[in-house]
Protein backbone atom coordinates (compact mmCIF):
# COMPACT_ATOMS: atom_id res chain seq x y z
CA UNK A 1 0.00 0.00 0.00
CA UNK A 2 2.80 2.40 0.95
CA UNK A 3 4.49 1.88 -2.40
CA UNK A 4 1.20 2.52 -4.18
CA UNK A 5 0.85 5.90 -2.44
CA UNK A 6 4.41 6.86 -3.43
CA UNK A 7 3.75 5.79 -7.00
CA UNK A 8 0.76 8.12 -7.21
CA UNK A 9 3.10 11.00 -7.90
CA UNK A 10 4.05 9.50 -11.28
CA UNK A 11 2.74 11.53 -14.23
CA UNK A 12 -0.41 10.34 -15.94
CA UNK A 13 0.05 8.97 -19.43
CA UNK A 14 -1.75 11.27 -21.92
CA UNK A 15 -0.51 14.86 -21.97
CA UNK A 16 -3.67 16.61 -23.17
CA UNK A 17 -6.96 17.07 -21.29
CA UNK A 18 -8.89 16.16 -24.44
CA UNK A 19 -7.24 12.69 -24.37
CA UNK A 20 -7.20 12.24 -20.62
CA UNK A 21 -10.66 13.45 -19.52
CA UNK A 22 -13.84 12.89 -21.50
CA UNK A 23 -17.32 14.26 -20.83
CA UNK A 24 -20.52 12.42 -21.78
CA UNK A 25 -23.74 14.27 -21.01
CA UNK A 26 -26.75 12.57 -22.63
CA UNK A 27 -29.88 14.71 -22.38
CA UNK A 28 -28.05 17.89 -21.39
CA UNK A 29 -28.22 21.05 -23.47
CA UNK A 30 -25.07 22.96 -24.39
CA UNK A 31 -25.45 25.47 -21.55
CA UNK A 32 -25.72 22.76 -18.89
CA UNK A 33 -22.85 20.80 -20.44
CA UNK A 34 -20.63 23.88 -20.34
CA UNK A 35 -21.56 24.58 -16.71
CA UNK A 36 -20.73 21.01 -15.72
CA UNK A 37 -17.40 21.11 -17.53
CA UNK A 38 -16.44 24.39 -15.89
CA UNK A 39 -17.23 22.95 -12.44
CA UNK A 40 -15.25 19.75 -12.92
CA UNK A 41 -12.02 19.44 -10.95
CA UNK A 42 -11.04 16.43 -13.06
CA UNK A 43 -11.11 18.53 -16.21
CA UNK A 44 -9.04 21.23 -14.52
CA UNK A 45 -6.47 18.73 -13.23
CA UNK A 46 -6.29 17.01 -16.61
CA UNK A 47 -5.56 20.32 -18.32
CA UNK A 48 -2.35 20.73 -16.34
CA UNK A 49 0.89 20.69 -18.31
CA UNK A 50 2.02 17.54 -16.47
CA UNK A 51 -1.08 15.87 -14.97
CA UNK A 52 -0.37 14.14 -11.67
CA UNK A 53 -2.08 10.81 -10.94
CA UNK A 54 -2.67 11.62 -7.28
CA UNK A 55 -4.25 14.99 -8.15
CA UNK A 56 -6.41 13.37 -10.83
CA UNK A 57 -7.65 10.70 -8.44
CA UNK A 58 -8.52 13.21 -5.73
CA UNK A 59 -10.24 15.46 -8.26
CA UNK A 60 -12.31 12.61 -9.66
CA UNK A 61 -13.59 11.61 -6.20
CA UNK A 62 -14.41 15.24 -5.36
CA UNK A 63 -16.32 15.69 -8.62
CA UNK A 64 -19.29 13.61 -7.45
CA UNK A 65 -20.33 16.28 -4.93
CA UNK A 66 -19.40 19.22 -7.17
CA UNK A 67 -21.33 17.97 -10.19
CA UNK A 68 -24.31 16.94 -8.08
CA UNK A 69 -24.36 20.47 -6.67
CA UNK A 70 -24.42 21.85 -10.22
CA UNK A 71 -27.35 19.60 -11.15
CA UNK A 72 -29.30 20.64 -8.05
CA UNK A 73 -28.57 24.32 -8.71
CA UNK A 74 -29.97 23.92 -12.23
CA UNK A 75 -33.10 22.10 -11.01
CA UNK A 76 -32.13 18.48 -11.80
CA UNK A 77 -32.81 16.12 -8.89
CA UNK A 78 -32.96 12.76 -10.69
CA UNK A 79 -29.55 12.91 -12.29
CA UNK A 80 -26.97 10.14 -12.25
CA UNK A 81 -23.21 10.61 -12.20
CA UNK A 82 -20.58 8.06 -13.14
CA UNK A 83 -16.85 8.81 -12.98
CA UNK A 84 -14.70 5.97 -14.24
CA UNK A 85 -10.92 5.84 -13.96
CA UNK A 86 -9.55 3.44 -16.54
CA UNK A 87 -12.87 1.58 -16.45
CA UNK A 88 -13.30 1.52 -12.67
CA UNK A 89 -15.80 3.66 -10.76
CA UNK A 90 -13.79 6.26 -8.82
CA UNK A 91 -16.04 6.05 -5.77
CA UNK A 92 -15.33 2.31 -5.49
CA UNK A 93 -11.55 2.75 -5.38
CA UNK A 94 -10.27 2.99 -1.82
CA UNK A 95 -8.00 5.99 -1.16
CA UNK A 96 -5.16 3.67 -0.13
CA UNK A 97 -5.48 1.88 -3.46
CA UNK A 98 -5.03 5.02 -5.56
CA UNK A 99 -3.70 4.10 -9.02
CA UNK A 100 -0.07 4.91 -9.78
CA UNK A 101 -0.91 5.89 -13.36
CA UNK A 102 -4.12 7.12 -14.95
CA UNK A 103 -4.74 6.79 -18.65
CA UNK A 104 -8.39 7.82 -18.95
CA UNK A 105 -11.12 9.48 -16.85
CA UNK A 106 -14.63 9.24 -18.24
CA UNK A 107 -17.38 11.35 -16.70
CA UNK A 108 -20.96 10.47 -17.62
CA UNK A 109 -23.68 12.77 -16.32
CA UNK A 110 -27.34 12.14 -17.12
CA UNK A 111 -29.30 15.11 -15.73
CA UNK A 112 -32.77 13.59 -16.06
CA UNK A 113 -35.88 15.81 -16.06
CA UNK A 114 -35.90 19.34 -14.73
CA UNK A 115 -37.96 19.89 -11.57
CA UNK A 116 -40.26 22.81 -10.83
CA UNK A 117 -41.50 24.14 -7.51
CA UNK A 118 -44.79 22.68 -6.30
CA UNK A 119 -44.35 24.71 -3.11
CA UNK A 120 -42.10 27.72 -2.45
CA UNK A 121 -42.87 28.83 1.08
CA UNK A 122 -40.94 30.88 3.61
CA UNK A 123 -42.39 32.34 6.81
CA UNK A 124 -42.57 34.53 8.74
CA UNK A 125 -41.22 37.27 6.47
CA UNK A 126 -40.53 40.85 7.58
CA UNK A 127 -42.46 43.61 5.79
CA UNK A 128 -40.57 44.90 2.76
CA UNK A 129 -38.40 41.82 2.32
CA UNK A 130 -37.38 41.30 -1.30
CA UNK A 131 -37.47 37.54 -2.03
CA UNK A 132 -36.05 36.11 -5.28
CA UNK A 133 -38.67 36.58 -7.99
CA UNK A 134 -38.22 33.00 -9.23
CA UNK A 135 -38.84 31.46 -5.81
CA UNK A 136 -42.44 30.61 -6.71
CA UNK A 137 -44.67 27.73 -7.72
CA UNK A 138 -44.07 26.64 -11.32
CA UNK A 139 -40.57 28.09 -11.61
CA UNK A 140 -37.47 25.93 -12.10
CA UNK A 141 -36.60 24.49 -8.69
CA UNK A 142 -32.99 25.63 -8.48
CA UNK A 143 -31.47 24.79 -5.11
CA UNK A 144 -29.71 28.14 -5.08
CA UNK A 145 -33.09 29.88 -5.04
CA UNK A 146 -33.94 28.22 -1.74
CA UNK A 147 -30.67 29.47 -0.26
CA UNK A 148 -31.27 32.95 -1.69
CA UNK A 149 -34.78 33.06 -0.25
CA UNK A 150 -33.58 31.99 3.19
CA UNK A 151 -30.75 34.53 3.08
CA UNK A 152 -33.11 37.31 1.99
CA UNK A 153 -35.59 36.34 4.70
CA UNK A 154 -32.96 36.52 7.45
CA UNK A 155 -31.59 39.79 6.03
CA UNK A 156 -35.10 41.29 6.01
CA UNK A 157 -35.54 40.60 9.72
CA UNK A 158 -32.05 41.91 10.52
CA UNK A 159 -32.81 45.13 8.65
CA UNK A 160 -35.95 45.41 10.78
CA UNK A 161 -33.85 45.30 13.94
CA UNK A 162 -33.90 41.55 14.69
CA UNK A 163 -30.13 41.00 14.86
CA UNK A 164 -30.36 37.32 15.80
CA UNK A 165 -32.80 36.24 13.09
CA UNK A 166 -32.01 32.78 11.76
CA UNK A 167 -33.40 29.83 9.80
CA UNK A 168 -35.28 27.67 12.29
CA UNK A 169 -35.99 24.78 9.94
CA UNK A 170 -36.54 23.66 6.39
CA UNK A 171 -38.55 20.91 4.75
CA UNK A 172 -37.64 19.99 1.17
CA UNK A 173 -39.38 17.08 -0.60
CA UNK A 174 -38.64 15.98 -4.17
CA UNK A 175 -41.44 14.12 -6.01
CA UNK A 176 -39.66 12.08 -8.69
CA UNK A 177 -42.89 10.91 -10.26
CA UNK A 178 -44.21 14.43 -10.82
CA UNK A 179 -40.75 16.04 -11.22
CA UNK A 180 -41.57 18.68 -8.61
CA UNK A 181 -39.91 20.03 -5.48
CA UNK A 182 -41.71 21.29 -2.39
CA UNK A 183 -39.67 23.75 -0.29
CA UNK A 184 -40.82 25.14 3.05
CA UNK A 185 -38.41 27.35 5.04
CA UNK A 186 -39.20 28.48 8.60
CA UNK A 187 -37.55 31.59 10.04
CA UNK A 188 -37.02 32.55 13.67
CA UNK A 189 -36.93 36.39 13.82
CA UNK A 190 -35.99 36.69 17.47
CA UNK A 191 -36.52 39.88 19.47
CA UNK A 192 -35.97 43.46 18.37
CA UNK A 193 -32.43 44.39 19.40
CA UNK A 194 -30.71 47.66 20.31
CA UNK A 195 -26.99 48.32 20.28
CA UNK A 196 -25.20 47.83 23.58
CA UNK A 197 -21.56 48.62 24.30
CA UNK A 198 -18.60 48.86 21.94
CA UNK A 199 -15.47 47.06 23.15
CA UNK A 200 -12.25 48.11 21.41
CA UNK A 201 -8.85 46.49 20.95
CA UNK A 202 -5.77 46.77 18.76
CA UNK A 203 -5.26 50.55 18.91
CA UNK A 204 -1.76 51.35 20.17
CA UNK A 205 -1.08 54.96 19.21
CA UNK A 206 -4.67 56.17 18.81
CA UNK A 207 -6.37 56.94 22.11
CA UNK A 208 -9.36 54.69 22.85
CA UNK A 209 -11.63 57.66 23.52
CA UNK A 210 -10.86 59.07 20.09
CA UNK A 211 -11.33 55.66 18.49
CA UNK A 212 -14.87 55.51 19.88
CA UNK A 213 -15.57 59.10 18.77
CA UNK A 214 -14.37 58.43 15.23
CA UNK A 215 -16.38 55.19 15.02
CA UNK A 216 -19.59 56.94 16.04
CA UNK A 217 -21.01 53.69 17.41
CA UNK A 218 -24.81 54.09 17.82
CA UNK A 219 -25.09 52.75 21.40
CA UNK A 220 -28.70 52.52 22.56
CA UNK A 221 -30.14 52.81 19.05
CA UNK A 222 -32.21 50.14 17.30
CA UNK A 223 -30.04 47.58 15.53
CA UNK A 224 -29.54 47.99 11.77
CA UNK A 225 -26.84 46.37 9.57
CA UNK A 226 -26.26 49.64 7.68
CA UNK A 227 -25.27 51.33 10.95
CA UNK A 228 -22.56 48.71 11.40
CA UNK A 229 -21.41 49.37 7.83
CA UNK A 230 -21.26 53.10 8.55
CA UNK A 231 -18.99 52.50 11.56
CA UNK A 232 -16.62 50.46 9.37
CA UNK A 233 -16.61 53.15 6.68
CA UNK A 234 -15.83 55.94 9.15
CA UNK A 235 -12.86 54.06 10.52
CA UNK A 236 -11.46 52.99 7.13
CA UNK A 237 -11.68 56.40 5.49
CA UNK A 238 -9.39 57.93 8.15
CA UNK A 239 -6.48 55.99 6.64
CA UNK A 240 -5.24 55.19 10.16
CA UNK A 241 -6.06 51.48 10.02
CA UNK A 242 -4.98 48.64 7.77
CA UNK A 243 -7.71 46.38 9.19
CA UNK A 244 -11.10 47.02 10.83
CA UNK A 245 -13.18 44.14 12.19
CA UNK A 246 -16.58 44.40 13.87
CA UNK A 247 -17.93 41.25 15.55
CA UNK A 248 -21.41 40.97 17.03
CA UNK A 249 -21.69 39.20 20.40
CA UNK A 250 -23.04 35.66 20.20
CA UNK A 251 -25.59 36.27 22.95
CA UNK A 252 -27.81 39.23 23.73
CA UNK A 253 -27.33 41.20 26.92
CA UNK A 254 -29.89 42.63 29.33
CA UNK A 255 -32.99 44.11 27.68
CA UNK A 256 -31.99 42.51 24.34
CA UNK A 257 -28.89 44.67 23.93
CA UNK A 258 -26.15 43.65 21.52
CA UNK A 259 -22.51 44.33 22.36
CA UNK A 260 -19.98 44.63 19.54
CA UNK A 261 -16.24 43.93 19.51
CA UNK A 262 -14.10 46.32 17.46
CA UNK A 263 -10.60 45.13 16.57
CA UNK A 264 -8.28 47.38 14.56
CA UNK A 265 -4.77 47.15 13.17
CA UNK A 266 -3.03 50.48 12.75
CA UNK A 267 -1.23 51.53 9.57
CA UNK A 268 2.29 52.92 9.56
CA UNK A 269 2.31 56.49 10.83
CA UNK A 270 3.92 58.12 7.82
CA UNK A 271 3.58 57.96 4.09
CA UNK A 272 5.20 59.71 1.13
CA UNK A 273 4.23 60.01 -2.52
CA UNK A 274 5.32 61.74 -5.70
CA UNK A 275 4.09 62.39 -9.24
CA UNK A 276 5.20 63.96 -12.48
CA UNK A 277 3.62 65.35 -15.65
CA UNK A 278 5.18 66.90 -18.71
CA UNK A 279 3.76 68.88 -21.63
CA UNK A 280 5.60 70.37 -24.58
CA UNK A 281 4.46 73.94 -23.87
CA UNK A 282 3.67 73.78 -20.14
CA UNK A 283 6.97 72.13 -19.22
CA UNK A 284 7.64 69.62 -16.45
CA UNK A 285 5.56 69.47 -13.27
CA UNK A 286 6.90 67.62 -10.23
CA UNK A 287 4.87 67.15 -7.07
CA UNK A 288 5.14 65.21 -3.84
CA UNK A 289 3.62 64.92 -0.40
CA UNK A 290 4.45 63.79 3.13
CA UNK A 291 1.65 62.45 5.34
CA UNK A 292 1.39 61.77 9.07
CA UNK A 293 -1.72 59.76 9.93
CA UNK A 294 -1.96 60.29 13.69
CA UNK A 295 -0.03 63.40 14.68
CA UNK A 296 -1.19 63.92 18.28
CA UNK A 297 -2.71 60.52 19.05
CA UNK A 298 -6.27 61.61 18.24
CA UNK A 299 -6.36 60.67 14.56
CA UNK A 300 -5.12 64.06 13.33
CA UNK A 301 -3.82 63.88 9.76
CA UNK A 302 -1.08 66.26 8.65
CA UNK A 303 -0.29 66.46 4.95
CA UNK A 304 2.41 68.65 3.39
CA UNK A 305 2.35 69.11 -0.39
CA UNK A 306 5.02 70.62 -2.62
CA UNK A 307 5.02 71.29 -6.34
CA UNK A 308 7.39 72.70 -8.93
CA UNK A 309 5.71 73.48 -12.24
CA UNK A 310 6.66 74.95 -15.59
CA UNK A 311 10.21 73.63 -15.59
CA UNK A 312 11.48 74.17 -19.14
CA UNK A 313 8.11 75.51 -20.26
CA UNK A 314 7.69 77.60 -23.41
CA UNK A 315 5.91 80.43 -21.56
CA UNK A 316 6.35 82.08 -18.18
CA UNK A 317 8.82 80.64 -15.68
CA UNK A 318 9.07 78.02 -12.96
CA UNK A 319 6.28 78.08 -10.34
CA UNK A 320 6.59 76.93 -6.72
CA UNK A 321 3.89 75.84 -4.29
CA UNK A 322 4.16 74.64 -0.69
CA UNK A 323 1.04 73.81 1.30
CA UNK A 324 0.05 72.12 4.55
CA UNK A 325 -3.27 70.87 5.88
CA UNK A 326 -4.10 69.46 9.31
CA UNK A 327 -7.40 67.53 9.65
CA UNK A 328 -9.04 66.39 12.88
CA UNK A 329 -11.73 63.73 12.31
CA UNK A 330 -14.90 63.39 14.38
CA UNK A 331 -15.21 67.06 15.35
CA UNK A 332 -18.76 67.89 16.54
CA UNK A 333 -20.10 64.75 14.76
CA UNK A 334 -18.50 61.46 13.65
CA UNK A 335 -18.87 62.58 10.01
CA UNK A 336 -17.46 66.10 10.46
CA UNK A 337 -13.77 67.01 10.37
CA UNK A 338 -12.13 70.29 11.31
CA UNK A 339 -9.09 71.50 9.39
CA UNK A 340 -6.46 74.21 9.23
CA UNK A 341 -4.87 74.97 5.86
CA UNK A 342 -2.01 77.15 4.69
CA UNK A 343 -0.27 77.67 1.35
CA UNK A 344 2.48 79.82 -0.14
CA UNK A 345 3.07 80.16 -3.88
CA UNK A 346 5.41 81.92 -6.25
CA UNK A 347 4.18 82.07 -9.85
CA UNK A 348 5.84 83.29 -13.03
CA UNK A 349 3.32 83.49 -15.85
CA UNK A 350 3.71 85.07 -19.28
CA UNK A 351 1.54 88.08 -18.33
CA UNK A 352 2.42 88.51 -14.65
CA UNK A 353 4.42 87.36 -11.63
CA UNK A 354 2.72 86.64 -8.31
CA UNK A 355 3.59 85.83 -4.74
CA UNK A 356 0.67 84.61 -2.62
CA UNK A 357 -0.12 83.40 0.88
CA UNK A 358 -3.29 81.76 2.27
CA UNK A 359 -4.23 80.81 5.84
CA UNK A 360 -7.61 79.40 6.81
CA UNK A 361 -9.68 76.97 8.83
CA UNK A 362 -12.96 75.20 8.28
CA UNK A 363 -15.15 72.13 8.49
CA UNK A 364 -15.77 69.26 6.07
CA UNK A 365 -18.77 66.95 6.34
CA UNK A 366 -19.58 63.63 4.72
CA UNK A 367 -23.32 63.48 4.08
CA UNK A 368 -23.20 59.99 2.54
CA UNK A 369 -20.90 57.78 0.48
CA UNK A 370 -21.33 60.06 -2.55
CA UNK A 371 -21.89 63.58 -1.25
CA UNK A 372 -19.39 65.65 0.74
CA UNK A 373 -19.27 69.31 1.65
CA UNK A 374 -16.70 71.78 2.95
CA UNK A 375 -16.82 75.35 4.26
CA UNK A 376 -13.92 77.52 5.37
CA UNK A 377 -12.77 81.02 6.27
CA UNK A 378 -9.48 82.15 4.70
CA UNK A 379 -7.25 85.18 4.71
CA UNK A 380 -5.62 85.57 1.28
CA UNK A 381 -2.75 87.88 0.32
CA UNK A 382 -1.01 88.26 -3.02
CA UNK A 383 1.47 90.58 -4.71
CA UNK A 384 1.16 90.86 -8.50
CA UNK A 385 3.66 92.47 -10.87
CA UNK A 386 2.55 93.06 -14.45
CA UNK A 387 2.61 95.78 -17.11
CA UNK A 388 0.56 98.06 -14.84
CA UNK A 389 3.08 97.80 -12.01
CA UNK A 390 2.88 96.29 -8.54
CA UNK A 391 -0.54 95.52 -7.00
CA UNK A 392 -1.36 94.10 -3.56
CA UNK A 393 -4.57 92.09 -3.17
CA UNK A 394 -5.96 91.25 0.28
CA UNK A 395 -9.28 89.58 0.99
CA UNK A 396 -11.18 87.45 3.48
CA UNK A 397 -12.81 84.56 1.60
CA UNK A 398 -15.50 82.05 2.52
CA UNK A 399 -15.10 79.06 0.15
CA UNK A 400 -17.95 76.51 0.15
CA UNK A 401 -17.71 73.29 -1.86
CA UNK A 402 -20.12 70.44 -2.58
CA UNK A 403 -18.83 67.29 -4.30
CA UNK A 404 -20.86 64.41 -5.71
CA UNK A 405 -18.95 61.32 -6.85
CA UNK A 406 -20.31 57.90 -7.77
CA UNK A 407 -17.62 56.88 -10.28
CA UNK A 408 -16.54 53.25 -10.17
CA UNK A 409 -12.80 54.11 -10.26
CA UNK A 410 -11.76 57.72 -9.80
CA UNK A 411 -8.49 57.48 -11.78
CA UNK A 412 -9.98 55.49 -14.67
CA UNK A 413 -13.77 55.64 -14.58
CA UNK A 414 -15.96 53.54 -16.87
CA UNK A 415 -19.32 54.60 -15.43
CA UNK A 416 -20.85 57.13 -13.09
CA UNK A 417 -20.89 60.86 -12.51
CA UNK A 418 -18.76 63.46 -10.79
CA UNK A 419 -19.74 67.00 -9.93
CA UNK A 420 -18.08 69.72 -7.87
CA UNK A 421 -19.45 73.21 -7.25
CA UNK A 422 -17.51 75.85 -5.32
CA UNK A 423 -18.97 79.22 -4.29
CA UNK A 424 -16.49 81.65 -2.70
CA UNK A 425 -17.82 84.97 -1.46
CA UNK A 426 -14.96 87.33 -0.60
CA UNK A 427 -14.61 90.71 1.12
CA UNK A 428 -11.79 92.84 -0.24
CA UNK A 429 -9.49 94.83 2.03
CA UNK A 430 -7.93 98.08 0.91
CA UNK A 431 -8.22 98.50 -2.87
CA UNK A 432 -9.31 94.89 -3.47
CA UNK A 433 -12.87 94.47 -4.69
CA UNK A 434 -15.59 92.40 -3.04
CA UNK A 435 -17.84 89.80 -4.66
CA UNK A 436 -18.04 86.08 -5.28
CA UNK A 437 -16.43 83.45 -7.45
CA UNK A 438 -18.35 80.43 -8.78
CA UNK A 439 -16.69 77.32 -10.22
CA UNK A 440 -18.24 74.09 -11.46
CA UNK A 441 -16.74 70.84 -12.78
CA UNK A 442 -19.09 68.14 -14.09
CA UNK A 443 -18.09 64.77 -15.59
CA UNK A 444 -19.98 61.74 -16.92
CA UNK A 445 -18.82 58.30 -18.04
CA UNK A 446 -20.58 55.57 -20.01
CA UNK A 447 -18.97 52.22 -20.79
CA UNK A 448 -20.20 49.79 -23.41
CA UNK A 449 -19.03 46.64 -25.11
CA UNK A 450 -17.59 43.56 -23.41
CA UNK A 451 -16.14 44.50 -20.00
CA UNK A 452 -16.70 48.19 -20.87
CA UNK A 453 -14.03 48.02 -23.52
CA UNK A 454 -15.22 51.36 -24.91
CA UNK A 455 -15.94 54.40 -22.73
CA UNK A 456 -17.53 57.72 -23.62
CA UNK A 457 -16.35 60.44 -21.23
CA UNK A 458 -17.61 64.01 -21.11
CA UNK A 459 -16.69 67.06 -19.06
CA UNK A 460 -18.17 70.53 -18.65
CA UNK A 461 -16.56 73.36 -16.68
CA UNK A 462 -17.96 76.75 -15.75
CA UNK A 463 -16.52 79.70 -13.88
CA UNK A 464 -17.50 83.24 -13.06
CA UNK A 465 -16.53 86.20 -10.88
CA UNK A 466 -19.37 88.53 -9.87
CA UNK A 467 -19.15 91.93 -8.22
CA UNK A 468 -15.72 93.58 -8.53
CA UNK A 469 -14.21 95.18 -11.60
CA UNK A 470 -11.59 93.28 -13.55
CA UNK A 471 -8.76 95.44 -12.20
CA UNK A 472 -9.76 94.99 -8.53
CA UNK A 473 -10.29 91.22 -8.77
CA UNK A 474 -7.49 89.05 -7.29
CA UNK A 475 -5.53 87.46 -10.12
CA UNK A 476 -6.03 83.84 -8.97
CA UNK A 477 -9.81 84.40 -9.02
CA UNK A 478 -9.75 85.08 -12.78
CA UNK A 479 -9.93 82.43 -15.49
CA UNK A 480 -7.69 81.36 -18.37
CA UNK A 481 -8.09 78.67 -21.01
CA UNK A 482 -5.48 76.45 -22.63
CA UNK A 483 -3.31 73.56 -21.50
CA UNK A 484 -3.84 70.09 -20.09
CA UNK A 485 -6.59 71.04 -17.62
CA UNK A 486 -8.79 72.90 -20.10
CA UNK A 487 -7.94 72.76 -23.84
CA UNK A 488 -5.27 70.36 -24.97
CA UNK A 489 -3.55 71.47 -28.16
CA UNK A 490 -3.50 75.11 -27.03
CA UNK A 491 -0.60 76.60 -25.00
CA UNK A 492 -1.03 76.84 -21.23
CA UNK A 493 -3.25 79.78 -20.16
CA UNK A 494 -2.97 81.17 -23.67
CA UNK A 495 -6.52 82.57 -23.78
CA UNK A 496 -7.36 85.50 -21.50
CA UNK A 497 -8.65 89.04 -22.06
CA UNK A 498 -7.16 92.48 -22.68
CA UNK A 499 -7.97 95.15 -20.16
CA UNK A 500 -9.75 98.11 -21.72
CA UNK A 501 -7.14 100.76 -20.95
CA UNK A 502 -5.11 100.71 -24.16
CA UNK A 503 -5.44 96.96 -24.54
CA UNK A 504 -1.87 96.46 -23.34
CA UNK A 505 -2.57 94.54 -20.12
CA UNK A 506 -3.28 90.86 -20.64
CA UNK A 507 -5.18 89.23 -17.78
CA UNK A 508 -7.65 86.49 -16.98
CA UNK A 509 -11.37 86.71 -17.68
CA UNK A 510 -14.37 86.87 -15.35
CA UNK A 511 -16.31 84.23 -17.30
CA UNK A 512 -15.16 80.77 -18.36
CA UNK A 513 -16.75 77.81 -20.13
CA UNK A 514 -15.02 74.56 -20.99
CA UNK A 515 -16.18 71.34 -22.65
CA UNK A 516 -14.28 68.12 -23.33
CA UNK A 517 -15.21 64.79 -24.88
CA UNK A 518 -13.27 61.54 -25.14
CA UNK A 519 -13.79 58.14 -26.73
CA UNK A 520 -11.60 55.59 -24.94
CA UNK A 521 -11.02 52.17 -26.48
CA UNK A 522 -9.28 49.25 -24.83
CA UNK A 523 -7.03 47.43 -27.31
CA UNK A 524 -5.68 44.92 -24.77
CA UNK A 525 -5.95 44.59 -20.99
CA UNK A 526 -3.13 47.12 -20.61
CA UNK A 527 -3.12 49.21 -23.80
CA UNK A 528 -5.79 51.72 -24.78
CA UNK A 529 -6.36 54.47 -27.35
CA UNK A 530 -8.21 57.76 -26.87
CA UNK A 531 -9.65 60.32 -29.29
CA UNK A 532 -10.55 63.68 -27.72
CA UNK A 533 -11.83 67.21 -28.40
CA UNK A 534 -11.62 70.19 -26.01
CA UNK A 535 -12.97 73.73 -26.24
CA UNK A 536 -12.77 76.75 -23.95
CA UNK A 537 -14.33 80.23 -23.77
CA UNK A 538 -13.06 83.31 -21.90
CA UNK A 539 -14.82 86.63 -21.52
CA UNK A 540 -14.69 89.75 -19.37
CA UNK A 541 -18.43 90.22 -19.78
CA UNK A 542 -21.25 87.76 -20.39
CA UNK A 543 -21.26 84.06 -21.17
CA UNK A 544 -21.34 83.22 -24.91
CA UNK A 545 -20.78 86.85 -25.95
CA UNK A 546 -18.05 89.44 -25.87
CA UNK A 547 -15.36 86.80 -25.52
CA UNK A 548 -13.32 84.31 -27.49
CA UNK A 549 -13.36 80.55 -28.05
CA UNK A 550 -10.43 78.22 -28.64
CA UNK A 551 -10.41 74.46 -29.26
CA UNK A 552 -8.06 71.54 -29.77
CA UNK A 553 -8.24 67.86 -30.62
CA UNK A 554 -5.95 64.87 -30.72
CA UNK A 555 -5.21 61.25 -29.99
CA UNK A 556 -3.83 59.56 -26.90
CA UNK A 557 -2.24 56.33 -25.74
CA UNK A 558 -2.95 54.72 -22.35
CA UNK A 559 -0.96 52.06 -20.49
CA UNK A 560 -2.82 50.68 -17.48
CA UNK A 561 -0.93 50.27 -14.19
CA UNK A 562 -2.12 49.45 -10.64
CA UNK A 563 -2.00 53.17 -9.73
CA UNK A 564 -3.83 54.32 -12.85
CA UNK A 565 -3.17 54.63 -16.57
CA UNK A 566 -0.02 56.29 -17.88
CA UNK A 567 -1.28 58.95 -20.28
CA UNK A 568 0.34 60.20 -23.50
CA UNK A 569 -1.71 62.74 -25.48
CA UNK A 570 -0.79 64.52 -28.71
CA UNK A 571 -3.07 67.44 -29.64
CA UNK A 572 -3.20 70.34 -32.06
CA UNK A 573 -5.29 73.55 -32.26
CA UNK A 574 -8.60 73.34 -34.11
CA UNK A 575 -9.86 76.92 -33.72
CA UNK A 576 -8.70 80.17 -32.13
CA UNK A 577 -5.69 82.40 -32.61
CA UNK A 578 -3.72 81.43 -29.53
CA UNK A 579 -1.46 78.65 -30.78
CA UNK A 580 -0.15 76.51 -33.61
CA UNK A 581 1.67 73.21 -33.84
CA UNK A 582 1.24 70.02 -31.86
CA UNK A 583 1.34 69.82 -28.06
CA UNK A 584 2.40 66.68 -26.14
CA UNK A 585 1.16 65.72 -22.66
CA UNK A 586 2.50 62.89 -20.48
CA UNK A 587 1.18 62.02 -17.02
CA UNK A 588 -0.53 59.49 -14.75
CA UNK A 589 -4.31 59.11 -14.72
CA UNK A 590 -6.91 60.03 -17.31
CA UNK A 591 -7.14 63.69 -18.32
CA UNK A 592 -10.45 63.80 -16.40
Amino acid sequence: MFSAILAASVLAGPAHAADLVSFITPGADEALRTTLQNASLSREAGAAKSPNAQDLFASARADYARLLGVLYDQGYYSGTISIRIDGHEAAAIAPMDAPARIGQIELTIEPGPRFVFSQAAIAPVAPGTQLPKDYRIGATARSGLIVEAATAGVAGWREAGHAKAAVAGQKIIADHRANTLAADVTLAPGPVVHFGDLHTSGNKRLRSKRLVEIAGFPAGEKYAPEKMDKVRTRLRRTGIFSSVTLTEADKLGPDNSLDVELAVVEEKLRRMGAGAEIASSDGLTLNGYWLHRNLFGGGEKLRIDAEIAGVGGATGGTDYTLGARLDRPATFTPDTSAFVVSEITKTYEEDYDERAFTLGFGLSHIFNDRLTGESAVEYQWSEVNDNSGRTIFRQVAFPNTLTWDNRDVAANATKGYYGMVTLTPFVGLGDTGSGAQLKGDFRAYKGFGTDNRFVLAGRAQIGGVFGPSLATTPRDYLFYSGGGGTVRGQPYESLGVDELEGGTLRTGGTRFLGVSGELRAGITDTIGLVAFYDAGFISAGDYFSGGEWQSGAGLGLRYNTPIGPIRLDIAAPVSGSTGDGAQIYLGIGQAF
